[in-house]
Parts: C-alpha cells; structure tokens; sequence
C-alpha cells in the first residue's frame, strides 16, 4: 500500500530536519507523498518542494496553524493554499507578529531562570534570519538540557508567553474562511491533545466543538496520529462520516526532538495513512 504523511515538521519550527533532509528521509521511509507542516511559518515550503521533486516524492504545501476557538487553543493543518494570496497573507502576517513578538523579553524570560542565553547566541539559530519563540527552542536544544523538546516548552517557552501576555493566537472564526479563501484546506489535528478539544468534558462537548469548527469552514480532521487510543481512532472516524469530513493523518513527526516518532510510520509502526487521503485531498483543491 502507497502511504504518506501529512503532519511533519522540519527545523524552520521544532523538529530537527531541515526541509530537504525531510524530503530524502521520507523516501527512505517508502513515502509516496509528503506536506511540511511547521508551526505557523512555511519559510522551509521551497526547499522541501524541491528536494521532494528530487527524491521523487510528492509534495504539498502546508502549516500547522495555532488558533484560539471558545477558550481552547487548537492546532489545525492547513494544505495546498496559495502562500502568495491576500487572504493568507492576512492570516500569516499576524500568526508571524505572534511568534516573533517581544523575543528580547522571552529570552530574558529564560535567562532570570538561570540559563545562559542571550540575543546573540540565539541569533545564530534564527532560520533564515527569523527570530521568533522557535529560534530560541533550536537554541536551547543545543544545550542538551533535556532528550526531548517538549520540556523546553513546559519549563521555559511557555510560561514567557503567559506571564508576558504573549499566550494568544488568530482565532478559527477568522482563520478558517481566510485559508479557504486562499485555496487551502483545513484539518483538526490531534483533537484528544489539550492544544485540541481534550480538555472538554466528553464525547459530546468535543463533537458539538467539532461541528460549529466544521460549520465554521474546517473541512476534516486526523484520522490517524500515533497517540491516539482505540477509543480516540474510533470517535474521529466516526466524526469523519458523520459529518463528511476530508480524512488527514500524520506522525507528528519532529526527528530527535520527539525521537519516538518515526516518518510515516509512527511509534513502533503503530499509522499508516493511506495514499487514498492525499488524493482526496488533491481532489478537494482541484488539483
């Protein structure tokens, strides 16, 4: 069976591939079709596209998009819009203002907490010249503090952006429409996380909160992601045929910062998304 992976993240946000590394590794994995996804920037998209076209590996475009919906912050994975359209260049330039805003002030955030840091040292980790909360995570990896990124953001990242009143992001109510009308689609990634609808009291509250997303404009939600319980695999697809929404799946993967995970495969080859996917999605876009 041809299989693909359509969450994954490259260095440009938290994983530790760079995009064209990714694009090679996920033809070593027997990928047939790959999306980059990085949080809310798609400063690495050229790159992976090439080096996919390279590998012979089919690629689309994409960012795992933060939003804020009724209280809870969800991550939604956004495919095949067009980068250079006005509706998603609105979009972009305030999830960009999010992420690099006061970055002076999270590093001395981080520093008072006894790390040595500075604007300097971090610099050096800005992709592409691009400052911002992921700049400083490459950094602190670097110091080897823990196996794993997470931590970084539990101890450290996270807790700037509360105290500094940085913990906001573009609403679903004004994103969603935005990304549609640049000619992308939408996905509700890992909905049973806490950056999701897993801090909801039951079955029924994530439905109803999966439904106005959907009258919103979301048009699916993961159908498989590594973590999910029985139980969690059973309620998105049937989520998915009750409402008829487009099927996605990915690893989530983030290389060594999340090292469990593999490309395409998951935990111990726990996914495989079915190629069937990418082309329903190709569909959907027109393409």
């Amino acid at each position: 069976m041809k299989k693909i992976d359509l969450h994954v993240h490259s260095l440009v946000s938290d994983g530790s591939f760079t995009p064209a590394e990714l694009a090679f590794h996920a033809k070593e994995q027997g990928l047939s079709a790959f999306a980059l996804t990085d949080h809310d920037v798609i400063a690495g998209t050229e790159d992976a596209a090439a080096a996919a076209q390279d590998a012979g590996v089919e690629f689309i475009n994409g960012m795992e998009l933060t939003a804020d919906f009724k209280g809870h912050k969800i991550h939604v994975v956004c495919l095949g819009f067009d980068p250079e359209h006005a509706a998603f260049q609105t979009v972009y330039k305030k999830v960009r203002a999010i992420k690099e805003g006061r970055i002076e002030d999270i590093i001395e955030f981080v520093r008072r907490k006894g790390v040595d840091i500075s604007w300097e040292k971090v610099e050096k980790f800005a992709y592409k010249g691009l400052m911002d909360r992921y700049a400083i995570m490459r950094y602190l990896v670097s110091l080897h503090m823990y196996d794993r990124a997470q931590p970084l953001w539990d101890h450290y990242l996270d807790p700037a952006a509360v105290e500094l009143g940085l913990n906001f992001s573009i609403t679903a109510e004004e994103a969603l429409p935005l990304i549609h009308k640049a000619g992308g689609v939408t996905s509700l990634a890992h909905f049973h996380k806490n950056i999701g609808l897993g801090n909801l009291d039951n079955r029924q509250q994530q439905e109803q909160a999966i439904l106005e997303l959907h009258q919103l404009g979301l048009d699916g939600m993961e159908r498989y992601y590594p973590n999910y319980s029985a139980e969690d695999e059973a309620f998105a697809a049937q989520m998915i045929q009750k409402y008829d929404l487009l099927p996605t799946g990915g690893t989530d993967f983030h290389g060594t910062n999340r090292p469990q995970i593999e490309l395409g495969s998951g935990i111990n080859g726990n996914i495989s998304v079915p190629y069937e996917f990418f082309r329903g999605i190709k569909e959907r876009l027109g393409k």
